[in-house]
């Protein structure tokens, strides 16, 4: 049999450079990109500046809103009736209601005693006062520990009570919902959520309870978070930046406008008969805070944020923690949109407008959208139409649009606004995380029911950092608080540091648009975040 040319098998064109792979690779390339690779990107680049424009639109309809909150709108002490509970001696404690209190906690070592000694110098006359201590801990010593704690508190007069169960389904849920059904708390008119590190004020009840007792069709009341080390580095600064615009902004103009925000799971105070109507706690989700908080909305129930009021709280201070908390915090909306927005749909006790309020804004562009256009837009598509120059990205969808929501962005943290261009690329690596999560919850896939508490270290830090600044051969107590480098690294950060890098280089030797300054900058942010050196103390 005559021997088959390869001629016949490949193009002509390709046999001149067919020992070389490097030609032969570009020559696929060229052959491949006009009628596919072009078309395809061109539709990616269409696709985000549609997610762009919602975005824009989202940012500029809340910047309006709330500005005019604040120079027209009343406050919520206007708004509704709201009446200060007085102490009435022929009364007594009759006139208060009685409050459950309810801290759940997990292996909270370093903050469970700043939770617990919190709420028992709540204000709040101590024979209408409960407070219950839900411990899922699987930690013996650290059980034994808060046990010890609950009972130091009782000794001294206090109405405190620790819950244990035997296991920790349905996890934050499961525990609130267990600590609900006990028998000593029936008699409780409203309960009060703080996570194991956050720190009430002993006035909170007395400004917040009136909202509730005065005005019952009100079923929540949420105070905003205050952190306490929001100044230990630059990670828990970044952290910062994003959670004061999603409370002087978001829940602002929710509150204001329909009377609707998420619960944030803690620094919050519900009518337990609203908890109740709604189907009580269900863990069918990991945000199982805005689960309970959206039904109890569709049932007609009004919500109300005091700005005024605040909690101190803690923030993530480890890299590791915060990539499992904004894991969480992506995941568990975009898995609830996807079962519930049939429902909100076909729901008839509540208006149109607020529907589309909830279903459009609150979670298809607020929950999906902004996670996605970030991290699709400015770390993929962007840097791949520099290797694809007949591609192109109109200069308003790549500057213009993104630097306006980034200013509006910046309004709840102006001390912080010289942080603002790290900011924007940390939120860019950020990005990749949440759109992954995003993507888990929407498909329901394996880690969209993953719960990982996240770990608080409290006053441990500072406590390791002034022993070590007081003997400085003595570095043991802070060791701990370090990790192996293999432990630090983040292998997907460091991909696409390099994926980046070469776009850069492309873009310096052949682009137009100078868009490799923006490329390096990011490279350099994935980097340290791959490396795991982000938190650098500032």
């Amino acid at each position: 049999m005559a021997q088959i040319s390869p001629k016949l098998l490949i193009p002509e064109s390709f046999q001149v450079s067919r020992d070389d792979i490097t030609g032969q690779l570009g020559l696929i390339w060229e052959l491949i990109k006009a009628p596919l690779i072009v078309p395809l990107l061109q539709l990616g680049v269409y696709i985000c500046l549609a997610m762009s424009l919602m975005l824009f639109m989202e940012r500029v309809y809340m910047g309006i809103v709330i500005i005019l909150v604040k120079l027209f709108w009343k406050k919520p002490e206007k708004r509704y009736k709201f009446e200060h509970i007085q102490d009435d001696v022929e009364l007594g404690s009759s006139n208060f209601p009685v409050v459950l209190v309810q801290i759940p906690m997990f292996n909270e070592k370093e903050v469970y005693k700043i939770s617990i000694g919190a709420a028992c110098g709540l204000s709040w006359p101590s024979d209408r006062l409960v407070i219950q201590v839900l411990d899922d801990s699987t930690d013996p010593a650290i059980k034994l520990m808060v046990e010890q704690e609950c009972q130091r508190w009782a000794s001294k007069g206090i109405n405190i009570t620790y819950q244990i169960r035997e296991n920790r389904t349905g996890y934050k849920a499961g525990a609130l919902k267990e600590g609900l059904k006990r028998s000593y708390v029936k008699h409780c008119e409203y309960v009060a959520i703080f996570d194991a590190d956050f720190r009430p004020e002993p006035d909170f009840l007395r400004r917040s309870i009136p909202f509730l007792v005065n005005n019952p069709d009100i079923a929540l009341v949420q105070a905003r978070w205050r952190f306490v080390n929001a100044d230990e580095c630059l990670l828990t600064r970044m952290q910062e930046m994003s959670l004061d615009y999603h409370f002087t902004v978001e829940q602002e103009v929710g509150s204001a406008t329909h009377a609707f925000f998420g619960f944030n799971g803690t620094a919050g105070i519900w009518r337990i008969a609203a908890i109740n109507e709604a189907g009580g706690w269900k863990d069918r989700t990991t945000v199982e805070d805005m689960d309970l908080a959206v039904r109890a909305s569709l049932r007609g129930w009004k919500f109300v944020y005091l700005g005024d009021l605040q909690v101190k709280s803690e923030l993530p201070s480890t890299f590791k923690a915060f990539r499992f908390q904004q894991h969480r915090w992506s995941c568990g909306p975009a898995n609830l949109f996807r079962k519930m927005v049939w429902g909100i749909i076909q729901n008839k006790k509540v208006k149109f407008w607020k529907k589309v309020y909830v279903i459009y804004s609150f979670f298809f562009v607020r929950k999906i959208i902004a996670h996605m256009v970030t991290f699709i837009f400015y770390c993929v598509v962007l840097p791949l139409t520099i290797l694809v120059p007949e591609v192109k990205v109109p200069i308003w969808g790549a500057v213009y649009i993104p630097s306006v929501i980034t200013i509006l962005n910046s309004v709840g943290t102006p001390r912080s606004i010289h942080l603002l261009f790290y900011w924007i690329l940390f939120e860019n690596v950020m990005s990749l995380h949440r759109t992954k999560a995003t993507f888990i919850g929407l498909l329901e896939a394996g880690r969209a029911n993953e719960w990982v508490v996240t770990e608080k270290l409290g006053d441990a830090v500072k406590k390791a950092a002034t022993d070590a600044a007081k003997n400085k051969n003595n570095t043991k107590s802070f060791r701990k608080f370090r990790f192996k480098f293999t432990d630090r690294l983040n292998t997907l950060e460091l991909g696409f540091a390099a994926f980046l890098f070469l776009c850069g280089c492309y873009d310096f030797v052949h682009g137009k648009n100078n868009y490799f300054v923006y490329l390096f900058l990011q490279t350099i942010t994935f980097f340290i975040t791959g490396i795991g050196y982000v938190g650098t103390i500032i």
